[in-house]
């Protein structure tokens, strides 16, 4: 009998520590800030505008599909993460740039001496201005790459290496500028 009552005991005193948790829980959970690292850090009473221009692809070799996604992706990009209005000419803030870099690098060499992954690296040079605080202007030269099989041909994978270089770009580019990081 003293066994049951105590394994009873027990299993009470555990239930009522879980119960506690429980309602405590939401109490405590309160007091703990959140950060949300997606958006951006400006003063929308002193900028509205933005003009980003084309990007040019100034490399040695050339995807000439490559110009539209990157520039797809950066518009689409401050337009989602900001309240800012683009517009051509005369903005509060202005972002040109180029294209710098689209190379072919083999990285990993087999036991034939032959390259079993090769990578592609895409290299932006962008111009951030800010027409009303120059202390935040930025020219600089952002890099990406992505690795893939030697087996497969690049036309097969380009595309897709493409789009997933161009959001890394973009995301390095919005943080360094309008980020504010």
């Amino acid at each position: 009998m003293k066994r049951t009552s105590l394994l009873n005991q027990r299993f009470v005193n555990r239930f009522v520590a879980y119960l506690a948790i429980c309602m405590l829980l939401p109490l405590f959970s309160g007091c703990i800030p959140s950060y949300k690292f997606n958006g951006s850090a400006i003063n929308y009473d002193i900028y509205k505008t933005i003009n980003i221009s084309d990007f040019p692809i100034r490399a040695a070799l050339v995807y000439p599909p490559l110009q539209q996604t990157f520039e797809n992706k950066l518009l689409d990009t401050v337009t989602r993460q900001t309240r800012l209005q683009e517009v051509d000419g005369n903005s509060d803030l202005e972002m040109t740039g180029e294209i710098t870099g689209y190379s072919l690098s083999p990285q990993a060499v087999g036991e034939d001496a032959y390259a079993t992954e090769t990578r592609l690296t895409i290299t932006v040079r962008v111009k951030y201005t800010d027409t009303k605080n120059p202390a935040n202007n930025v020219d600089q030269s952002f890099s990406a790459y992505r690795q893939f099989s030697s087996t497969l041909m690049l036309t097969d994978v380009q595309d897709d290496l493409c789009n997933e270089i161009c959001t890394e770009l973009v995301d390095l580019i919005f943080n360094a500028t309008l980020g504010n990081w």
